[in-house]
């Protein structure tokens, strides 16, 4: 049993809830969201950081080591780019148009994976695990307020996957003991 939650935790998408459990679900009088509406949570601590139709699809780069699409959100399909960093790391990315994340300013025009923006530090505003990046036109002061960030249409975020949970797959590891059950 341990082997089979850890490996659910590490790849997620080893579970893909079937549709007879949706259906029995909805029978049982819950809600059936939409898998795009899905609330992305912080790995850690389980922090809601985005919604699902928070994703971009439009932003890739061309630094990009690699670009595909993958179903993370459901059965939607998102773009998943894989960047290295100058010292070797490799990480997986998702883009996002606004998160719930704590931005570490100022922001550094080296090394950016997307020619034309600069790039600052996302963290977990709970926890402060490292998420990501989010990216501002180059062309901006190093140093701006969060609303205007946030306000902004030329500002996006990339998530590293691995450091972010789908709500409904880590609501669907809960067990309730025997012992609860009528």
């Amino acid at each position: 049993m341990q082997y089979i939650s850890l490996l659910l935790l590490v790849y997620p998408a080893a579970y893909q809830p079937g549709e007879a459990c949706a259906a029995a679900g909805e029978e049982e009088g819950g809600t059936s969201s939409s898998p795009a509406a899905a609330l992305i949570l912080c790995r850690a601590c389980g922090h809601e950081l985005a919604d699902g139709t928070d994703i971009l699809h439009n932003v890739q780069s061309r630094m990009a080591l690699s670009i595909r699409n993958d179903t993370s959100i459901g059965s939607r399909r998102v773009n998943v780019q894989l960047f290295e960093n100058p010292h070797g790391h490799q990480f997986e990315v998702i883009t996002f148009r606004k998160s719930d994340v704590t931005l570490h300013w100022p922001a550094d025009k080296h090394f950016s994976w997307f020619p034309g923006f600069s790039w600052t530090l996302a963290t977990c505003p709970r926890c402060g695990t490292h998420l990501g990046w989010a990216f501002q036109p180059s062309d901006w002061p190093d140093t701006v307020t969060k609303n205007r960030f946030e306000e902004s249409e030329h500002t996006f975020l990339a998530l590293i996957t691995h450091r972010l949970l789908r709500e409904d797959f880590a609501s669907s590891l809960l067990m309730i003991p025997k012992s609860f059950k009528s």
